[in-house]
């Protein structure tokens, strides 16, 4: 019996609405979470939105109105836009919720109970808009000697009474998990940016925060955890209340969809000591979820996630997306324009996962049509409609012999289909999966052109049918195939054929399903194009 997965993407802060960044992130992880459905397994696919911190509740300020408001108006552009682009999330997490709030304070209370929070006063380099502290070796000197983040961010100097991580204490332990673990930080370039981090020295992290209140509470805080003594001790200020450094809090989004701390059944299922977690993130949050994270993870005595995946950024027309240049694209809009899946498709089919990519309207109609319209769409369109005119909807009989020709494509397909496409999938590589499935798509039309169904008509019906019967088994096993990444559209086709739902996995399409079908009668209708081709919108004038 193979081991449950648990998949999560990062959680998305909502202070502005989603770009095309969060899509792309969604989609992919959907992607996975919808491959390894389709391979049996029991899985645990997790989102939703990171909502305290200080920048929440500054942009909140600025609105007039409460964080709280906030919070509830932006977490639900978000989850609109997973549900849009058919994103099939088992839960959607909100940071705001009393169970993420339980969680985070256990947590916090597992890694005071070993020895390692202490309090301290913070006087160092804070980005707001990373929500994250830097060390001086960190920054660059931007305009005007403006100090900036390696994010390209504005700094500002911070002094406030904390409460400190022991995060030195973990350097050697995360040095060693890295180095008996080298799947754990994914692509090898992240994981030799993180290397180089650590190896460095760590410093102790500041884990909260006095200057706002916008965040879970610090259990105890006001003088109710004794922290740990030595030379760095602080007493609280007088009516201090902390706040968990948001970073703290985001992290255990992971721990709370899986029954932290007070279902141990949800978490032996889903978080268990060697089990399968993958984290799919952002290349710029990598250093949170490879050395933040299984720091407290280690210190709580808890599983840590086997793998850390940090994807690239996608780029529109080769620049990165900012509101100044006025390039940031709303994944909706696009939806709306192309198509779900033709968008789906374009991202995980264009982009080599783990690299930054570019995208452009005129790029996405150009994969779309070339992909999907013309090749995919019109070997399905074309074949079918031969069956239902000329076979009146009959199945077409399988020769039990059949020509060489038949046996390689029926090959060539079922092969990429049940080993190829599963095996890059499972790498976390879906434009190496899709290749191999046009691979495959271009020998069906290779073959349907050298075998000419509409010639053999009139001159050897019963070759024709040999024919569209071994198109007919290969269409519905490409179709099978790339459910992950355009399922609305696979699954469309696959219910015209008449395909039943069990049929639709990876183990499922190599089986008999084709002869089941034709013993039960079933009679194929005139079938619907599945994608049209796509045309640029016209240019606004000026």
């Amino acid at each position: 019996m193979t081991k449950p997965y648990t998949i999560t993407t990062a959680i998305s802060y909502p202070n502005g609405r989603p770009h095309i960044g969060h899509a792309y992130e969604a989609i992919a992880t959907d992607a996975f979470a919808r491959f390894q459905r389709m391979m049996g397994r029991d899985v645990f696919f997790q989102t939703g939105t990171d909502e305290h911190g200080l920048k929440m509740a500054q942009t909140a300020r600025a609105k007039g109105i409460s964080p709280a408001e906030l919070a509830e108006e932006m977490s639900s552009h978000f989850r609109a836009m997973d549900d849009a682009l058919n994103i099939s999330y088992d839960r959607f997490i909100r940071t705001t919720e009393p169970a993420h709030h339980r969680a985070s304070q256990a947590l916090w209370q597992a890694m005071a109970a070993s020895d390692d929070l202490y309090l301290d006063r913070y006087e160092g380099w804070y980005s707001v808009r990373d929500e994250a502290f830097y060390d001086e070796k960190e920054l660059t000197a931007g305009e005007g000697g403006e100090k900036l983040s390696p994010q390209g961010t504005p700094v500002e100097w911070t002094v406030e009474e904390s409460w400190f991580f022991r995060l030195s204490k973990y350097q050697q332990p995360l040095l060693d998990h890295y180095n008996a673990h080298p799947e754990f930080i994914q692509p090898d370039s992240r994981r030799n940016e993180v290397m180089r981090f650590v190896e460095g020295g760590l410093s102790d992290l500041s884990v909260s925060r006095t200057s706002f209140d916008w965040g879970v509470k610090v259990p105890g805080s006001e003088g109710h955890v004794r922290p740990a003594e030595g030379p760095q001790h602080v007493m609280p200020a007088e009516g201090s209340q902390h706040v968990m450094y948001v970073w703290v809090d985001a992290l255990t989004n992971y721990l709370t969809g899986c029954g932290y701390p007070d279902d141990p059944e949800r978490m032996a299922r889903y978080w268990a000591k060697g089990g399968d977690i993958t984290h799919i993130i952002g290349k710029d949050i990598v250093r949170f979820h490879a050395v933040y994270w299984p720091a407290f993870l280690m210190s709580a005595n808890l599983p840590l996630p086997r793998q850390v995946f940090g994807h690239g950024f996608l780029l529109n027309r080769g620049e990165k997306m900012s509101k100044s240049l006025g390039n940031v694209a709303d994944p909706l809009e696009l939806a709306e324009r192309f198509g779900v899946d033709q968008l789906r498709y374009f991202l995980l089919a264009e982009v080599s996962f783990g690299n930054d990519g570019s995208y452009s309207a005129e790029a996405i109609v150009q994969k779309a049509n070339s992909d999907l319209a013309n090749s995919f769409g019109n070997l399905a369109q074309r074949t079918l409609s031969f069956i239902a005119k000329n076979l009146e909807g009959r199945l077409p009989v399988a020769n039990a012999t059949g020509s060489k020709e038949d046996a390689e494509l029926s090959h060539e397909v079922s092969s990429s289909c049940s080993q190829d496409i599963p095996g890059y999938f499972s790498q976390l590589a879906p434009s190496d999966a899709i290749e191999f499935w046009m691979r495959a798509v271009f020998a069906c039309n290779a073959y349907i052109d050298a075998q000419a169904p509409w010639a053999l008509r009139k001159t050897d019906p019963a070759r024709m049918e040999a024919v569209l019967a071994t198109l007919y088994v290969a269409i519905g096993q490409l179709a099978i195939a790339i459910r992950p990444i355009i399922p609305a559209s696979a699954d469309a086709l696959l219910d015209q054929m008449g395909v039943p739902v069990d049929v639709r996995t990876y183990a499922g399409l190599t089986g008999n399903w084709y002869a089941d079908l034709v013993a039960s009668g079933f009679t194929l209708a005139p079938p619907k194009p599945l994608f049209p081709r796509l045309e640029l919108p016209a240019e606004a004038p000026e």
